[in-house]
């Protein structure tokens, strides 16, 4: 299991984190996503084999910009 935080832009409301996190858990092997507009991060827990490209394209196709990630949360 893998564990990353992602900082996104342009979640304003508790409907953008939804759609973020069921965006995000679409993915497969993605077990949780987290998101937090007033942090803009989402945590993000996974199979260790998910690619990180597949989280990134999942966020932008939901209309939300990726600004950054931290592993080491």
């Amino acid at each position: 299991m893998r564990q990353r935080t992602l900082a996104v832009t342009g979640m304003e409301g508790a409907e953008c984190e939804n759609t973020v996190e069921g965006a995000l858990t679409g993915v497969a092997g993605v077990e949780s996503a987290a998101a937090d507009r007033e942090t803009g991060e989402v945590t993000v827990e996974s199979d260790d084999d998910v690619e990180d490209q597949s989280l990134f394209d999942a966020i932008t196709d939901a209309g939300y910009d990726l600004v950054g990630r931290d592993d080491s949360k």
